[in-house]
């Protein structure tokens, strides 16, 4: 039998989800750095540095923190780029191979509630960035009566301009993403005008970068440095832990392997460090100029005098963030959730499903401050997708030789059906990695007391991408090299032909 003729599984396959036929993939190296470039000019890479800065942290121990998390983070992302490059298939389909064609919606789902969680953090930013330029015309929005509980921390005026700006993403994912190009162009220009034009006021306002580089660090020794360092680095690696997973959704575009590595490489560590470099003159010049870190940039902007300056930044910040958000926040889950079930979920279903999603998660919550932004969401999630990279990147690697049968990954009855379509080493693999990073989770976001837990677990969750990734790795190795020395079957690569049958399946 022909494998590269095999009709898809209806419930496995949609337009979204077929592989990108090699005619198609016209993504070079420029694109893959603008990519990146785009992506990391966010305010959430703003408060990433600004928030190393607030917990205590000097210029220098910030940027090498960030700089190193980045570094670290490029090589699962360059890895996983590689099947995405190589099959033209998407990150759900990519996970079938190890997670098998139904275990697979486990990573996918997991992947997409936590893109819902970035989505609604990304929205919030932008509708208060709206509150905090409406506010200026329409004093009486900060006086309105509160209609939510205490305990959701939401006051009324914020919560009516986030969910016009929710409303907002909601109508281009009607839309379709092509309607957000002209914004990611007016972002491209935009935001590193508008970076340089803080970074000039930081350093003018605080006498110039002597003073706000001279703050020392806030630590009175070592052992308190490493304590913040460590799972600072880990937060570090899991702001884009995410993408090191799903990257096969935009490499699958790649006109080349080399056009996706030297892209990545070129993009992802330098964008992020030049942009946090802002972050931390802006954040350290706050200290110097009003005496207290101010690590929100959407808060320091709405200091200024000007009712103009501050409107004409704060809609900049929103659609800015629109843009992000479209690009970086609604197309992966929107990809994950068609995965589940491709024949009811569309691209524009999974957008609003994320949409909901991302209210639901209390975004406003995730960054109330630096510490929640660190240790509870960036740390938290990274020990959920740090197992998941480590179980694919042995699949793919060391399991199955960078060899895959395209056609089967779209069949409930081929090679990576498993048992009813699930691998259930995988799936033993991603609780095993988990569970260590699971009593430090519950300590840090305050289910239990420091005292109930023994102290090794507790910071064992500093480490939790690290820990995961390796723990699953190896139990999913052991696990799949004893399978098949009882069984080889399931195992077997492909044919080198397989490699070009993604033409039958995308037409």
């Amino acid at each position: 039998m022909n494998t590269a003729t095999q009709t898809p599984a209806p419930g496995l396959t949609s337009p979204d989800l077929a592989p990108v036929l090699p005619a198609e993939r016209t993504w070079g190296t420029g694109n893959y750095a603008a990519l990146w470039i785009s992506m990391s000019l966010c305010i959430p890479t703003y408060m990433l540095a600004s928030s190393l800065i607030e917990g205590g942290m000097n210029w220098w121990q910030a940027l090498l923190t960030i700089f190193l998390g980045n570094t670290i983070v490029l090589v699962p992302m360059l890895l996983n780029g590689r099947a995405g490059a190589q099959y033209g298939i998407p990150f759900p389909v990519f996970a079938r191979a190890s997670f098998g064609v139904r275990g697979a919606n486990v990573p996918a789902l997991l992947r997409a509630i936590i893109a819902c969680g970035w989505f609604g953090i990304q929205t919030w930013i932008g509708g208060y960035a709206l509150y905090q330029m409406a506010v200026l015309w329409v004093p009486s929005l900060a006086t309105l009566p509160a209609v939510f509980p205490t305990s959701w921390g939401l006051a009324t005026g914020p919560a009516i301009l986030f969910f016009l700006f929710w409303l907002l993403n909601m109508y281009v994912v009607h839309k379709g993403v092509e309607s957000i190009r002209k914004l990611l162009v007016f972002k491209a220009f935009f935001l590193p005008v508008a970076a340089l034009a803080l970074l000039w006021w930081a350093i003018s306002a605080g006498n110039g970068l002597g003073p706000i580089l001279a703050q020392p660090s806030k630590f009175t020794d070592s052992a308190q440095f490493w304590a913040f360092f460590f799972p600072s680095l880990t937060g570090m690696v899991g702001f884009w832990a995410t993408l090191s997973l799903n990257i096969p959704d935009f490499t699958r575009y790649a006109t080349s392997q080399r056009a996706q590595q030297m892209g990545q490489a070129i993009g992802l560590p330098t964008s992020m460090t030049l942009f946090s470099f802002v972050g931390v003159v802006v954040t350290s010049a706050t200290f110097v100029i009003y005496g207290k870190t101010i690590w929100d940039p959407v808060v320091l902007a709405g200091k200024f005098n000007s009712k103009l300056l501050v409107s004409f930044a704060m809609l900049a910040v929103a659609l800015s963030t629109l843009a992000t958000n479209i690009a970086a926040n609604i197309v992966s889950p929107a990809n994950d959730f068609a995965n589940f079930s491709p024949e009811r979920i569309s691209f524009k279903t999974g957008g609003y499903i994320t949409g909901v999603i991302g209210v639901l998660i209390f975004p406003w919550k995730l960054i109330a401050d630096p510490s929640g932004y660190i240790f509870t969401w960036l740390v938290g999630y990274s020990g959920l997708l740090g197992p998941i990279g480590g179980i694919m990147i042995v699949d793919y690697y060391l399991i199955r030789r960078q060899r895959l049968d395209v056609p089967d990954l779209y069949q409930y009855h081929g090679r990576y059906a498993y048992r009813n379509g699930v691998n259930t080493a995988a799936m033993l693999a991603l609780v095993i990695g988990i569970l260590p990073n699971v009593p430090g989770f519950l300590t840090a976001i305050g289910v239990l007391e420091k005292g109930t837990v023994w102290p090794g677990l507790v910071a064992v969750y500093n480490y939790a991408w690290f820990v995961g990734f390796l723990v699953s790795g190896a139990v999913y190795l052991g696990l799949m090299r004893g399978q098949a020395a009882a069984s080889p079957a399931p195992l077997a690569h492909a044919p080198a032909a397989a490699t070009n049958s993604s033409a039958s399946l995308a037409q």
